[in-house]
């Protein structure tokens, strides 16, 4: 864990309602080469190990969090208590010209 920035501001993903100590995935952003930097590092750990974190980058975050968005990983829930398919968008229809 030395590579990891000790001042960073780690942000809670669980719902607002949410009480007691989880485990939940925490996030921090780091600073890169710029506010819109795409190699700026994303740090991701859980509450109940805070030791053991991984890093990515913005440009793979952004990524991971449009994929979910769209429901590309919808799948990997199928069958748990409380999961509801994302609404995804009809593709496209190409027209023959």
């Amino acid at each position: 864990m030395s590579d990891i920035p000790p001042d960073l501001d780690w942000i809670r993903a669980a719902p607002e309602d949410a009480t007691g100590p989880g485990p939940w995935i925490e996030l921090a952003f780091g600073e890169g080469d710029g506010e819109d930097d795409p190699e700026a590092p994303v740090y991701i750990r859980e509450t109940s190990d805070p030791d053991n974190v991984v890093t990515t980058n913005r440009r793979k975050w952004d990524a991971f969090v449009l994929g979910v968005q769209a429901g590309e990983f919808d799948h990997f829930v199928e069958g748990v208590e409380g999961f509801e398919p994302t609404a995804r968008q009809p593709e496209a229809q190409v027209r023959p010209d």
